[in-house]
């Protein structure tokens, strides 16, 4: 959410943030409503101070002998008129606070522009893709294998399922322990085991709804987690929490439920992108002052995985018009797949700044002060792990269509050096 009282002051800077957003200007509508709105409140507080100053000068009157019927008339007016000002007041505040949900977070100001992908930028490469002769595909290799089963997935949920088998289904299951062992035991994240089902108010302070609700996938009075990023978040909810306690990180393994709306006819094959996916995410919630550097560490943390299994990957800046509706900078981390020649995100580690922490009223207070602020708030994936299976199946396949285990990965394995058919 965005703060009124700096759009007030710097209403210039705010549009020209959401140009860089490649969003027209709307300060001048904003601060409309907000004009309005405190109009509306100015006035309902003038009639509610009336009402009550007539009510005392009837007592009077009457005590005094006096005519009251002017007063009386009135009084009967200001109780017809304050419900309209009332619902005047609150439509008002509604419009304007649906407008202000529905304004992604401004970029930073080092953030580069750009209307896509195409205009990410490059930051650095760790390793050198492997020169893999005839290099297949995730699908190819664990389809030859007996072992990755889309169509059993389909005659059971449809498209974009899949059902992993033996050897692949403990690789998933090590890679996720791998990843959870590394954040808790060498990067100090706590583990949360948090619901996987929210209320709407959850989806809101971390920015998916209302905006993205077609993406998600309902169940009652509840929604399936697109991510941990949700619950995580929210652990901070309308919380007010001790400045020096800062920085608080949090790691969970979950499954993840994306109706993957606007993706029609993109990675149909495969299990690039899936309705249902485990993730291991990383959060951070921090003082205001300490995200910057938070960020760079997260996304470090998350580079170490893939450094830990020698899988080539590169870090890349967002640019203005790819980055996430609540994010105000965002690197993502793409791995090397041999099967298709190319770069594939793996994680996205994003500072929200204080945008979330408005929208779920998270605040922190310095030790003997009583003046709070808003927290910042950052999420990365530690990694996505089915596409890091992907990694690990197209970076390490063998010419006989086996899989060489990393290293790192066989004591999860129980010392399995190779995943045959």
């Amino acid at each position: 959410m965005h703060d009124l009282r700096a759009i007030r002051e710097n209403p210039e800077s705010f549009d020209r943030g959401l140009a860089r957003r490649g969003l027209e200007p709307m300060s001048s509508t904003v601060l409309d409503l907000d004009s309005r709105r405190r109009a509306a409140q100015t006035q309902l507080q003038e009639m509610q101070a009336r009402r009550n100053e007539a009510a005392k000068e009837i007592g009077l009157a009457k005590r005094e002998g006096r005519d009251a019927q002017p007063l009386m008339e009135e009084m009967a007016q200001l109780k017809e008129r304050l419900p309209q000002v009332e619902e005047e007041e609150k439509a008002l505040g509604a419009e304007l606070d649906g407008l202000l949900a529905s304004i992604p977070n401004l970029p930073a100001d080092d953030v580069p522009e750009g209307p896509d992908e195409s205009a990410n930028v490059e930051i650095r490469r760790w390793g050198e893709p492997k020169a893999i002769a005839d290099a297949k595909q995730h699908f190819e290799l664990g389809e030859a294998l007996g072992l990755m089963d889309f169509e059993a997935a389909s005659r059971m949920s449809g498209a974009r399922f899949t059902v992993l088998k033996g050897g692949l289904a403990r690789l998933e299951r090590a890679l996720a322990d791998f990843m959870l062992d590394i954040h808790t035991g060498e990067h100090g994240y706590t583990e949360i085991a948090p619901p996987l089902m929210v209320r709407d108010n959850a989806l809101f302070g971390t920015g998916q709804l209302p905006k993205f609700e077609e993406d998600l996938f309902r169940t009652g009075d509840h929604y399936l987690i697109p991510t941990s990023e949700v619950p995580l978040t929210n652990l901070v909810n309308d919380q007010i929490v001790a400045t020096e306690e800062l920085p608080h990180r949090y790691t969970a393994l979950t499954p993840c439920f994306r109706a993957e709306a606007g993706s029609a006819g993109r990675d149909t094959r495969g299990m690039i992108r899936q309705h249902q996916f485990w993730k291991v995410e990383m959060v951070s919630v921090t003082a205001p002052d300490q995200s910057e550097a938070e960020h760079q560490r997260m996304t470090q943390c998350a580079e170490t995985i893939l450094q830990r299994l020698g899988l080539p990957y590169r870090v890349v800046t967002l640019c203005t018009g790819d980055m996430g509706f609540s994010a105000r900078k965002t690197f993502d981390i793409e791995v090397w797949l041999p099967g298709q020649s190319m770069y594939r995100e793996i994680s996205s580690c994003s500072n929200c700044g204080d945008f979330q922490a408005r929208r779920m009223k998270a605040r922190c207070r310095p030790k003997g002060e009583k003046q709070t602020q808003f927290v910042h708030t950052l999420n990365g994936s530690g990694v996505a792990v089915g596409r890091c299976l992907i990694a690990v199946l197209e970076n390490y396949q063998q010419p006989d269509g086996s899989i060489l285990v990393p290293e790192a990965l066989r004591p999860y394995m129980r010392g399995l050096e190779r995943i045959t058919a």
